[in-house]
């Protein structure tokens, strides 16, 4: 962040605390206040918001007169025309999972069939709770569920955790609780933390980017009402210990959970391939609950996941309910009230419809496909990989700008993920990159790309390089806040598209 030269190499030496107050003081200041707009307005302009095409009609009001339901398919297909070519060529990192027009054809006929399904009502769509608890049971006993182990579904992974933390909160009733955590957990605990009032410690990964074991016990108090893993993590793509984390928490009689959103449907398949798939699941006696998503590796449309207790009465805890509400005796399972009971009938379909020979062949191909990119960014020089991953590979460099890599492959149509501390760049492998050829094609830009940006020198340039490197060392953590806060307002702007520094 340009302040002044002086300026920035000051933060850069403090430490986060005295660097956040330092700027958090010179804020109130009106000159320094209003370079920092102008910095801001700088650093969103060189990375704009991705917007539809510039000749469709804009609308910020409801219109005086009925627009004809085919003009508004026209609209809608061409939009959608438009954005499936941005990841059916596989050059986006997840996000799609499946892909497959026939898939998508078939779930979409799902869709439509109950469209107008809300598991609220059970007394009008009990099909709605069939769905879901066969989509339940089915995920239970692919993750070694006994018949004690029983769940809900939600709107997605981060449903599930905050859903998991809020039973677990509810059960201890305590002042005060905890959950502990490693740093790379994924960001729907801090939301969860934030939400639930939750006090949350981060705990350092060690140096292969697994959960420390030793640190996450020491950082247990009798506040402690949690222990987290992942199998595996967002960032790096690696699967914490989670044999010797549940064994310590039920040593000491502490819940433990396993997020397995990633991975839930892919690792137990891999085991079954011959892949030696370290336990993660309800075979260890001190896992206690999971989430699990039906539609990252599930292949069920966007908003289903599944969360996983072993027990009953822990679940309860993650109920609501009102018995003294004007408008009658109320419930619900999860956090939202009225769902969208066609989503639950999409995920049982999906499932269904892919089978066990289904999930195992796309594990294969996912598996072989994530060898094949390791290997080749390994073959890299400049570039080096970070931890043992499978399918979700983070890649960083000591020798070129990560960012500025990141934003050269953008120019040549791949949508990767950024990752900070360390600054890094991952792919996660979908069903998209296993097509012939896409391998090849993803590391021959990546060669390219690394080309281009030791050209460019240390300092990124292209696209929403500088933003990403600005988040990962600008000292002042407020600041990087601000600039995602203003990022999030003009996402709900009404304009047309801007145009984009190359």
């Amino acid at each position: 962040m340009n302040l002044t030269p002086f300026a920035e190499r000051l933060l850069s030496r403090l430490p986060p605390r005295m660097a956040e107050m330092l700027f958090g003081g010179a804020n109130r200041i009106g000159a320094v206040r209003r370079r920092l707009d102008d910095e801001y307005r700088r650093m969103l302009d060189s990375a704009p918001v991705p917007r539809p095409a510039n000749d469709l009609v804009l609308h910020d009001r409801i219109p005086e007169q009925p627009l004809g339901r085919d003009d508004i398919l026209a609209t809608l297909a061409t939009m959608a025309d438009d954005e499936q070519r941005a990841w059916e060529d596989g050059r986006a990192s997840g996000a799609v999972y499946h892909g497959d027009r026939g898939h998508i054809e078939f779930l979409n006929q799902v869709y439509a069939l109950h469209s107008q399904s809300n598991p609220l009502h059970v007394d009008l769509w009990p099909s709605g709770m069939k769905f879901e608890a066969e989509v339940v049971a089915m995920t239970a006993a692919m993750l070694g569920g006994d018949g004690d182990v029983v769940g809900t579904m939600t709107s997605g992974g981060t449903e599930s955790i905050i859903m998991a933390m809020k039973a677990y909160r509810d059960r201890a009733g305590i002042s005060r609780p905890e959950m502990v955590i490693p740093d790379s957990a994924h960001v729907a605990f801090d939301k969860a933390a934030h939400y639930l009032g939750i006090r949350q410690v981060r705990v350092p990964v060690g140096d292969d980017y697994r959960a420390d074991v030793a640190a996450m016990e020491a950082a247990i108090t009798r506040r402690t009402v949690v222990v987290a893993g992942s199998a595996p993590g967002f960032p790096h793509g690696v699967i914490d210990p989670i044999a010797e984390l549940s064994e310590m928490t039920r040593a000491r009689g502490i819940g433990f959970h396993t997020d397995a959103c990633l991975g839930a449907f892919v690792l137990p398949w891999a085991e079954r391939l011959g892949c030696d798939v370290p336990r993660f699941d309800f075979r260890l006696a001190g896992v206690t609950s999971m989430s699990a998503d039906t539609h990252k590796y599930g292949y069920a449309p966007k908003g289903t996941s599944v969360v996983l207790y072993r027990g009953a009465s822990l679940r309860r805890n993650q109920y609501f309910v009102s018995t003294d509400w004007p408008g009658g005796l109320y419930y619900s399972a999860a956090m939202a009230g009225s769902r969208p009971g066609a989503l639950v009938a999409a995920a049982w379909a999906a499932m269904l419809a892919t089978g066990e020979q289904g999930y195992l062949d796309a594990v294969q191909s996912i598996l072989d496909t994530g060898a094949q990119v390791r290997r080749g960014i390994e073959a890299i020089p400049e570039l080096r990989v970070l931890g043992d991953p499978w399918w979700v590979i983070a890649f960083a460099s000591d020798e070129v700008n990560i960012y500025e890599v990141m934003a050269q492959m953008a120019k040549r149509g791949w949508s990767l993920n950024g990752l900070h501390r360390p600054p890094a760049v991952h792919i996660a492998l979908t069903l998209r990159h296993t097509r012939p050829g896409i391998a090849e094609a993803f590391l021959s830009d990546l060669r390219q790309s690394v080309n281009e940006a030791r050209l460019t020198g240390t300092e990124p340039r292209t696209g929403s390089a500088p933003v990403y490197g600005m988040a990962a060392t600008f000292p002042a953590r407020g600041a990087v806040g601000e600039l995602l806060r203003r990022y999030i307002d003009r996402l709900y702007r009404v304009e047309r598209s801007e145009p984009i520094e190359k």
